[in-house]
């Protein structure tokens, strides 16, 4: 597996789920685990060190409250660390976010928008990560890219038409 994502819960996956989608149409091989940084402190530490020594290139860690699951896999690996902040009820999300974003120096994360657009924008990272060894998955970020365009210049064009 090149992408390891570590859910903080279950109920998470519904944020995530879209991005697996992505890693899939880019044929990005992932393992998906549920580990809550506070909960099972034990089990993320394992599985990050398992999986790195595995071959893991890039970790996205999906949290919601002030979880610190990015924070606590970044701590333990060298490998790219991409957090996704979980908005819930208590705070819309904004302690998740602040938790992710807020990094002590030497300790980098990077981290997404909340959510599902947050969730599926650290698939597309990973992606564009990998791709600087792998030109394959290069060729398919600009094809997937011009599809995008393709797609808001036929938006464009059906818009003018009902004028």
């Amino acid at each position: 597996m090149k992408v390891v994502v570590l859910l903080g819960s279950d109920s998470d996956f519904e944020v995530i789920q879209e991005a697996l989608e992505v890693l899939k149409e880019f044929g990005v091989s992932f393992q998906l685990e549920v580990s809550s940084a506070h909960r099972s402190p034990e089990r993320t530490l394992r599985l990050v060190r398992e999986t790195e020594a595995a071959g893991a290139e890039v970790y996205i860690a999906v949290a919601g409250k002030a979880a610190h699951l990015a924070g606590v896999v970044a701590a333990h690996t060298v490998r790219p660390v991409i957090g996704v902040p979980v908005d819930s009820a208590a705070l819309n999300g904004l302690d998740a976010l602040l938790s992710t974003v807020q990094m002590p120096k030497g300790i980098p994360v990077a981290t997404m928008g909340l959510g599902k657009m947050g969730g599926t924008n650290a698939a597309l990272l990973a992606v564009e990560i990998l791709s600087l060894g792998d030109p394959g998955l290069k060729d398919k970020l600009l094809a997937y890219r011009a599809r995008m365009a393709a797609r808001v210049e036929a938006s464009s064009a059906k818009l003018r038409q009902k004028l």
